[in-house]
């Protein structure tokens, strides 16, 4: 499923004709030059990632035992280097096509492209298992990441956009979520720019970019995110919450911070729409605080125009999850 660029366009140009907006631009994800500050992210996430690597040192051999079909077998892997991926890589093709998330010692959701550490067990879990509570739950996080990816690349420079955070997915909500802050205190999104969203949704799925989790320690995660006053602010209390350390994600070169895990590929997400926008709360003098709200479906799913447009409807409402705004818990609810 392929944006149609020029139609996007059209989306877009009727925005600011109608609606006197230029907040939201045309945004070619694999083209657009990144600001310094992401550029500099993506550099440090990079050569955290090389050092983690480089520090193993010895390659140690652990047996993966491979629950499923088309039948149980024992992989030889390399100890924090061999991912679940990996492992389906070493059963076919449509094992890697299709495995969304994956299941260590039989009740550990894992990323597919994080490395095993030891001896274990693993399944590997897709949109059709009997049970699809995880692998949900992963794609409703992941919808959200990528949300905030989406509003990024879809917002100028001069709407002065803060990505803050996106609560903890409850599918049972209707919807998925980010909260940004935005220099605006009255936006109220016209049906072309919401459908202009949901696009930049759509074109980060064909992308089919990996979704790649780190951990680090809270010093460099200050270090990444020195530019975004909101994640400066989250970041001790998470680090607190999780022995100094915090976990990221990188899908192209947008990061954020999640406890994860979430579906292996952007690709995973099919029909998506961005539905609502809410204001939440005033933000200091011009700023505002909004609450973005969207449904999509696994990709390969097809559901009638009605059905659908009912999910839609649901999704407008505003989601009752946890407000950035109020007091934190002790638990990390307040990040996905």
């Amino acid at each position: 499923m392929v944006c149609n660029k020029q139609l996007f366009q059209t989306v877009l140009n009727t925005c600011n004709r109608f609606h006197g907006l230029t907040s939201l631009r045309y945004s070619s994800s694999a083209n657009s030059t990144i600001s310094p500050a992401l550029v500099k992210r993506n550099e440090l996430f990079t050569q955290e990632q090389r050092r983690q690597k480089e520090a193993i040192g010895r390659v140690e051999k652990i047996e993966v035992r491979y629950l499923g079909l088309p039948q149980d077998v024992t992989l030889a892997m390399n100890s924090y280097l061999s991912t679940p991926y990996n492992c389906a890589q070493h059963l076919s093709e449509g094992h890697c096509k299709r495995s969304a998330l994956a299941l260590v010692d039989g009740n550990v959701p894992w990323d597919m492209h994080r490395p095993l550490t030891e001896t274990c067990t693993l399944q590997l879990l897709n949109f059709t298992v009997a049970d699809p509570h995880l692998v949900n739950k992963a794609f409703w996080r992941t919808c959200s990441f990528m949300l905030g990816a989406a509003l990024q690349n879809c917002f100028t420079d001069e709407a002065q956009l803060e990505l803050h955070s996106f609560p903890t997915p409850n599918i049972k909500s209707g919807s998925f979520v980010y909260d940004i802050v935005l220099r605006a205190q009255a936006w109220q999104p016209s049906k072309a720019e919401l459908r202009a969203l949901s696009a930049e949704m759509v074109k980060l799925a064909a992308r089919d970019l990996k979704l790649e989790r780190l951990d680090v320690n809270s010093e460099l995660a200050l270090e990444m995110f020195a530019d975004s006053r909101c994640k400066r602010e989250q970041l001790p209390s998470i680090a607190q919450q999780n022995q100094g350390r915090v976990t990221l994600y990188r899908m192209g070169t947008h990061i954020d911070i999640s406890r994860g895990p979430m579906v292996a590929s952007s690709r995973f997400v099919g029909k998506c729409t961005v539905a609502a926008a809410h204001k939440i709360a005033n933000e200091g003098d011009n700023n505002a605080l909004y609450r973005i709200q969207g449904v999509g479906l696994p990709a390969g799913f097809t559901l009638h125009h009605i059905a659908y447009g009912t999910l839609e409807e649901r999704a407008r409402k505003m989601n009752p999850a946890r407000l950035p705004n109020e007091p934190f818990e002790e638990s990390l609810q307040h990040i996905a």
